[in-house]
């Protein structure tokens, strides 16, 4: 398995609880953590031992948005490598320019069903 450690960056709490549910169901041995301050969590990631292998990235949020963390993660050299997948509702345009920009490893829409959520973890888990 490619990612054991993964960081779920997302303001809403029933989002981030559907999500965290979802990742335990596929049993994949993964250690999930959820953070809800962008601005906070990437503080801390600046001087963590650990970082994670794989970060979800909530694009809606206050104060500092999905992409604005992006930029901030990417120029930073300790936090640049980590992979990280966008995921909420910015335009198909930003997405595909994140992407040609080798910023995130893919992104995909909050989806719908629970079932949707399992399947798209299970195919990137």
């Amino acid at each position: 398995m490619l990612y054991k450690n993964i960081l779920l960056i997302d303001d809403d709490p029933e989002d981030a609880e559907i999500f965290m549910e979802a990742v335990q169901k596929l049993n994949k041995g993964v250690k999930l953590q959820w953070a809800v301050n962008p601005q906070k969590v990437f503080n801390e990631m600046q001087s963590a031992e650990q970082l994670p292998d794989l970060i979800f990235l909530d694009y809606n949020m206050p104060l500092i948005n999905g992409g604005e963390l992006l930029e901030k993660l990417k120029s930073n050299n300790r936090l640049s490598s980590i992979p990280v997948i966008l995921i909420s509702t910015p335009s198909e345009e930003f997405m595909k320019l994140k992407l040609e920009q080798n910023a995130i490893i893919k992104y995909f829409k909050k989806p719908n069903s629970y079932s949707e959520l399992i399947a798209i973890l299970d195919s990137i888990l």
